[in-house]
């Protein structure tokens, strides 16, 4: 008998939670549902885009955080590949373009998927994607 699966939320370790959550929020357009915020400083965030959940949990406690993204940790993110079912990859660049997002202009791969790509401020790297 195989385990009844009903879902599945990714969790992304990001080095500074604000960030993260205002592009996922602005950018992709994830609803905020749930954060812990001890001491009013952001830990972790639940966001929710329709039936897509995802969560990001600060990498480093405070008194470990170094003062700038480490370049070496942002590169090994690249083979961390988010996708998305995307009716309309077009208005989804439109729209990705006009928030200020680096995001490729659509193409359709060898398979039939048409796609766009951008990378997250971690260096997480996500497709909305649809069959052309």
């Amino acid at each position: 008998m195989a385990i009844d699966v009903r879902g599945l939320t990714p969790l992304l370790e990001v080095f500074d939670m604000r960030e993260s959550v205002a592009f996922y929020r602005d950018a992709i357009g994830f609803e905020v549902v749930h954060t812990a915020e001890p001491d009013g400083s952001l830990v972790w965030a639940m966001l929710r885009h329709g039936d897509v959940m995802l969560m990001l949990n600060e990498r480093y406690e405070d008194d470990e955080r170094p003062a700038q993204r480490d370049p070496v940790r942002c590169a090994g993110h690249e083979d961390t590949e988010l996708y998305f079912d995307c009716p309309d990859v077009d208005a989804a660049f439109r729209h990705l373009r006009a928030s200020g997002c680096a995001v490729e202009e659509p193409r359709t791969t060898h398979y039939g998927m048409k796609q766009i790509w951008l990378a997250d401020p971690d260096g997480f790297r996500l497709c909305f994607q649809c069959r052309s």
